[in-house]
Parts: structure tokens; C-alpha cells; sequence
């Protein structure tokens, strides 16, 4: 087992049991999901308060997330007894599910049911939700920018951003192959620079590995076929 110590982010948050998942948190509605389904299935774990008046941000933090967002963990026993470092609330519930065997359905029908109604909170709920909260104490509270449309180019600046740093030195997103990651993704970034014509706006201009990145997915045979699928003249 590798020491958790190869992990820039325990400097910052040392972990006192070294053979527990480290959780890396805060109470809101993402971060209880994790520390709820961890509380469900009785793995052993650590939970660490990572502040959200920027220690999200730090150099330490974003060693584990490049997104700066909580919740995140460090499995030490995880795959192939190696340590895993995981981000992003969804992908963590489902490798804890598939982890314990637990909360995932008990046949092939309800898993791919349960998924369903994860990606609707991933896709729906949670956006949905959060951007609601923004915006109905805006006037009262200090969160950012007040304005839709500055928020939403900010942000969106600066997930090309996260995009570019994940896609330095790398042909595809997630690893050595093409994946549902790079699918996922890449109709999204085509869509706001070529439908909605903001290359400019959002910083893709200058985001040379993204607009690489982004060709070549779109090269793919698949690809080309599936910007006419169904044909919208048909």
C-alpha cells in the first residue's frame, strides 16, 4: 500500500488513520451525499473540514480536484490495493456502491434505474437547486456575482480552464483511451463554440489543448455520424 503521504493534500490535512478512506468535505447538499453513504455502509473512514472561504482553492486541495470542489477522497485500499483518489460527488457514490456492494439495486433493471435517478440529481436537482439558492439571497448575502450572466461566463471560463490543465500532455481526458468521459464532453464544448459561437467569450480561443482535444474527438468516424443522428432535415 503506497503511504497516503504521496498525496500533496494530506500535508494540509494529515491523515491520523492511514488505512481509512480520507474524506475531504463540507456539509453541503453534495458533501452530506458522500458522508451519508459512507455512514450507510459502515467503511471506515476520516473526515477532514476543508473551509469553503477558499481552502477548496488551495494548492493542496486542488492537488486532489482540479475543480476545486467539494466533497473528494483518497481510498488507500482501493482497486488492485492501490490508493484511489476520487472527485466528483456521483462518482463517488457509485465506487462506494460498487466498492461494498451495496445501494445499487439488486439486479441489472434497478441499477441502471438507480443511475438514472443519480444523473437526474447530478443533471437536474443539484444545478437546478444550487443556482436557485444563488440568486433568491443575492440581495441580502454576499455570493459572487449578482448578475446571471456574468456568473454563468465566469464559470464556464473557468471549466474550459479545468479542462485545459486535465488535458496537458494528454490525448484523452480520463487515460490512455477514448471513453464516455471524453463523449460526455466534447458535444458540449463543440456546442458552445459552434452554435453558440463563444469561443471567444469562454476562453476557448486561447485553450489550445481543448481545441486539439476536441478536434480529434470530432475526426472520429462516430463522430461525424452522430451530429446528423436523427437527421434534423429528415
Amino acid at each position: 500500500m503506497t503511504a497516503l503521504s504521496a498525496f500533496p493534500i494530506t500535508a494540509k490535512w494529515p491523515a491520523q488513520n492511514s488505512a481509512a478512506i480520507q474524506l475531504y468535505s463540507f456539509p453541503t447538499p453534495n458533501g452530506i451525499k458522500v458522508s451519508a453513504m459512507l455512514e450507510e455502509t459502515g467503511l471506515d473512514y476520516e473526515p477532514h473540514l476543508v473551509r469553503l472561504n477558499g481552502e477548496q482553492k488551495t494548492d493542496e486541495f486542488l492537488s486532489l480536484n482540479p475543480n476545486n470542489k467539494i466533497p473528494a477522497i483518497i481510498d488507500p485500499n482501493g482497486p488492485d490495493g492501490k490508493p484511489l483518489p476520487l472527485f466528483e460527488s456521483g462518482a463517488i457514490l457509485i465506487y462506494l456502491a460498487e466498492k461494498t456492494g451495496s445501494f445499487l439495486g439488486g439486479n441489472d433493471g434497478e441499477r441502471y434505474r438507480v443511475l438514472q435517478w443519480l444523473m437526474f440529481q447530478i443533471g437536474g436537482i443539484g444545478p437546478m437547486f444550487g443556482q436557485f439558492g444563488q440568486y433568491k439571497d443575492a440581495d441580502r448575502t454576499d455570493l459572487g456575482e449578482k448578475d446571471p450572466r456574468t456568473r454563468y461566463t465566469n464559470e464556464s471560463r473557468r471549466l474550459v480552464g479545468v479542462l485545459e490543465e486535465a488535458l496537458e500532455g494528454k490525448t484523452w481526458l480520463a487515460g490512455d483511451a477514448y471513453s464516455i468521459a471524453d463523449i460526455a464532453i466534447w458535444p458540449w464544448v463543440r456546442g458552445v463554440r459552434d452554435f453558440y459561437r463563444a469561443g471567444d467569450e469562454l476562453g476557448l480561443t486561447e485553450a489550445k489543448n481543448v481545441t486539439r482535444w476536441l478536434e480529434t474527438c470530432m475526426d472520429r468516424p462516430a463522430s461525424q455520424k452522430a451530429l446528423t443522428i436523427p437527421n434534423p432535415d429528415g
